[in-house]
């Protein structure tokens, strides 16, 4: 079972951000503070074990494999999905392909941890992470 879901979206700006999702949705920020005197990464608890991550545009494409973003006006979003091990990454992984995805970055070690990246049908990006 997961540990914790995470959505990460896309952003410009930081601040902007922060201000939208704290004072506009009223959302709690969780983590660590960095020298902007806000969390890295930029996340809110959503409810439960669902949090969403706010990174900016040219940081998620780097996550996701240096791969480009939707064109401005669409929308992209990278889901998470926080596992216990690496052999649970890798299994999922297998189950995830088994069931009709698509790989877009194989179980590997990455430097913020072990990590793989599976499409669904849809093309919806699934990072499976140890969390």
């Amino acid at each position: 079972m997961p540990q914790r879901f995470t959505l990460t979206l896309p952003i410009s700006d930081r601040h902007r951000s922060h201000r939208f999702y704290r004072e506009g949705l009223g959302l709690d920020t969780i983590g660590e503070l960095a020298q902007d005197g806000l969390p890295e990464p930029l996340q809110f608890q959503l409810s439960g074990e669902v949090c969403l991550c706010l990174v900016p545009a040219e940081g998620l494409g780097w996550v996701l494999g240096d791969r480009e973003l939707s064109p401005a006006g669409l929308s992209e979003c990278l889901l998470g999905m926080a596992l216990t091990d690496a052999e649970q990454v890798s299994a999922m992984t297998d189950q995830l392909l088994a069931a009709g995805g698509t790989l877009l970055s194989a179980p590997t070690r990455q430097p913020w941890g072990f990590e793989s990246i599976v499409a669904d049908p849809d093309a919806h990006a699934w990072q499976l992470y140890v969390g």
